[in-house]
């Protein structure tokens, strides 16, 4: 399992719930991004663990990766990069993204653990 711990909340990230998209970023991330991102520290790294069935946890709510897209693992691996949409089907996914479901909009805090694992 990897976890990793939120230390900082962009002030835009509500902003995305329409979207049903929550970016994160490790703590490397530009001033510039630092407004849309969660900002998460890894406890341990990760090692390809993004996959179709992932487990991840924001917050209260897991979710389960449906789609994963091309540059994603190298990216979350690399930067504690990820764009996570929470939809429901099957869509085009963005190299750098996730598609996970259930389509339902996390309630993340400062101080939470992100939690991520494959059965």
């Amino acid at each position: 399992m990897i976890t990793s711990k939120v230390m900082e909340i962009g002030e835009s990230v509500p902003e995305f719930k329409e979207e049903m998209l929550v970016i994160l970023f490790g703590t490397s991330a530009t001033p510039e991004l630092k407004p849309i991102s969660v900002i998460h520290e890894f406890n341990n790294t990760p090692d390809n663990v993004l996959q179709v069935g992932t487990k991840i946890q924001l917050g209260d709510q897991t979710y389960s990766i449906n789609q994963v897209g091309s540059s994603a693992n190298q990216n979350f691996e690399e930067l504690g990069h990820i764009s996570v949409y929470f939809r429901s089907g099957q869509e085009e996914v963005l190299p750098g993204a996730v598609i996970a479901s259930p389509k339902v909009f996390p309630t993340i805090n400062v101080g939470d653990e992100i939690k991520i694992w494959n059965d």
